[in-house]
């Protein structure tokens, strides 16, 4: 069998067993709409947490990543990861349990039928549902590109008759991980997909440290045998490492020197004695205004809406404490080997292909699958590509049953009538949109979207989401908000958005910032810090100067205290 065969055939055994969870947690299913969308709340603390951090671990996290430390080096890490960890968990104890305690006692299945009745506006959904789902479609498309491009680096030449550089092409990953998902999340609901993030988190965590850790030994052993390693007194090493922990130390002492090694460079350069042209650095220094502003973007979990319903899955409110305090263990367990591999590969102890270095940014999102194919062997590459694709399905699948959920309870059965419709025609509904929206994300994946960063994409997306968030913020905690003030808001936050992403040439001009001249120094700013402030000013302005809610609306979720005698 040859090599490429053997990773696919590991690859198909995952895929498959990902099918059987799917159709297995069928057999529980109860027949009712909520237990297909919400699991019938039945989710406890170590599911939760897996499929919170599952769902939020995309392909953003671990491609993505790995590409942007590639082209912009290990400050990635600190860009984005390094708050991520504690505003998520913040998210999920200011955000998650309230939510969680007013949707359970209130029977609510999606954002807008919170915010629908927190405002009491009906037309809320109108406006709320284009505008999540135009979010949430390049979020799936994240993780998608991801699986096509990962899998084409990892069997590049294994496959020359089915692409130019002969690995498998990836609209060719893209529909298979699109059926697969679709499939599980079609038979099992919630429940199946809540199933599924457990396996697959558990999956990708195990198979990303094993990766780790093959990757760095094997690239040190690699480097000194090949003579690329340099001691501290100037001689080459030819000692082997002793271990992992040498290994590590050998790889990351590279790290500040990180430039690429060209054909065309002598030996000297590969080790180090001669200074490589300025384009090889990676490590440029960043913006404080633009690092400070980064730390904006992780709020966008407070809005994601596959979030949202997730919280609703809980069996209790003590179901989340599990989450809170594990989930930035998790995001540095998962981002810091990422951010390495990423930045491991710019430096000289192993030679990329030329296609890498003649176009860094098409290439980034492949860098991940080619390291796994350069320095593991075939039977541990196609087991450490299984976990690549099992963050990335890990979700996709909260993301299609969530659209799906929103189509069907707030548009379908809100505007067509409750009594209109059994149970059996919402899941049917339900299914049916969602089959859509899989054939609509597969389809854009083909079109020149596929050729942007993952994680520019993934950041222009969250950053869609981090604008809404001030509503979320105001909705739970402040009796003042109008929904005028919310309709204003909302519609800022997304007229912003569009136009700042023309201005980036839709994503394109990588690292794009919003420039603004204080005297003689120039601030850049991510473009999120304009969405979030104005989106926040806004709603605060027009809800100041608009007629409140009624009475028994700011009762249903503020509640007078009542003190006893």
């Amino acid at each position: 069998m040859s090599p490429g065969m053997i990773k696919v055939v590991i690859i198909g055994c995952y895929l498959a067993s990902l099918l059987f969870l799917g159709v297995f947690s069928s057999r529980l299913f109860k027949g009712t709409s909520k237990d297909y969308l919400l699991a019938s709340h039945s989710i406890g603390p170590f599911l939760l947490l897996m499929s919170l951090f599952g769902t939020t671990m995309t392909g953003f996290a671990l491609v993505g990543s790995t590409g942007e430390a590639f082209v912009e080096g290990v400050g990635v890490y600190g860009m984005l990861a390094s708050s991520s960890g504690i505003i998520h968990s913040l998210c999920f104890f200011v955000l998650g349990i309230r939510l969680y305690s007013w949707g359970k006692k209130y029977g609510y299945t999606t954002q807008v039928g919170f915010f629908r009745d927190r405002l009491a506006s009906d037309k809320i959904g109108l406006v709320l549902f284009p505008i999540l789902v135009g979010l949430v479609v390049p979020y799936l498309l994240v993780g998608v590109i991801s699986a096509g491009k990962s899998i084409e680096g990892a069997t590049r030449g294994d496959f020359p008759g089915l692409s130019e550089n002969g690995g498998i092409p990836p609209w060719l990953t893209e529909l298979v991980i699109c059926l697969v998902v679709l499939v599980y999340v079609f038979f099992g609901g919630m429940r199946g997909t809540a199933w599924a993030n457990t396996f697959q988190t558990l999956v990708f965590m195990i198979l990303g440290v094993v990766t780790f850790y093959i990757i760095a030994t094997s690239l040190a052993e690699n480097a000194v045998a090949e003579g690329r390693v340099q001691m501290e007194n100037g001689e080459v090493r030819t000692e082997p490492p002793s271990g992992f922990m040498d290994s590590l130390h050998i790889v990351s002492r590279e790290i500040p020197k990180a430039r690429r090694v060209r054909a065309e460079v002598t030996e000297a350069d590969q080790i180090e004695t001669v200074e490589a042209p300025p384009q090889f650095r990676t490590r440029h220094r960043l913006d404080p205004w633009m690092f400070f502003t980064y730390m904006l973007i992780p709020f966008s979990v407070g809005m994601f809406p596959h979030l949202f319903q997730h919280w609703l899955t809980a069996r209790s409110a003590s179901s989340f404490k599990l989450a809170v305090v594990c989930h930035p263990i998790f995001i540095m367990i998962v981002w810091v080997p990422c951010i390495l591999i990423g930045v491991w590969a710019t430096t000289g102890l192993l030679t990329l292909p030329p296609p890498f270095l003649a176009n860094q940014s098409e290439n980034a999102n492949k860098v991940l699958g080619f390291m796994v194919k350069a320095l593991s062997g075939d039977v541990l590459g196609g087991f450490l590509l299984a976990g690549i694709l099992a963050a990335i399905m890990s979700s996709l699948d909260s993301q299609f049953l969530c659209i799906g959920t929103m189509f069907t309870k707030d548009i379908v059965v809100h505007y067509g009538g409750e009594d209109r419709f059994t149970d059996k025609q919402v899941i049917l509904i339900s299914r049916c949109f969602i089959i859509a929206v899989v054939v609509a994300t597969y389809a854009l994946s083909l079109t020149e979207i596929a050729q942007t960063r993952v994680f520019q994409l993934g950041i222009w997306c969250f950053s869609g989401f981090s604008s809404l968030f001030p509503l979320a913020f105001l909705a739970v905690y402040w009796r003042g908000l109008t929904k005028w003030g919310a309709y204003a808001g909302v519609l800022t936050a997304a007229g912003l958005w569009v136009y700042l992403f023309r201005m980036s040439n839709f994503g394109e001009r990588e690292n794009w910032s919003l420039d603004f001249t204080l005297g003689d120094q120039t601030i850049h700013t991510m473009p999120v810090a304009a969405m979030f402030l104005a989106s926040l000013v806004v709603t605060v302005v027009v809800s100041l100067t608009t007629p409140k809610p009624d009475a028994e609306t700011l009762d249903k979720f503020f509640p007078k205290k009542t003190h006893g005698a």
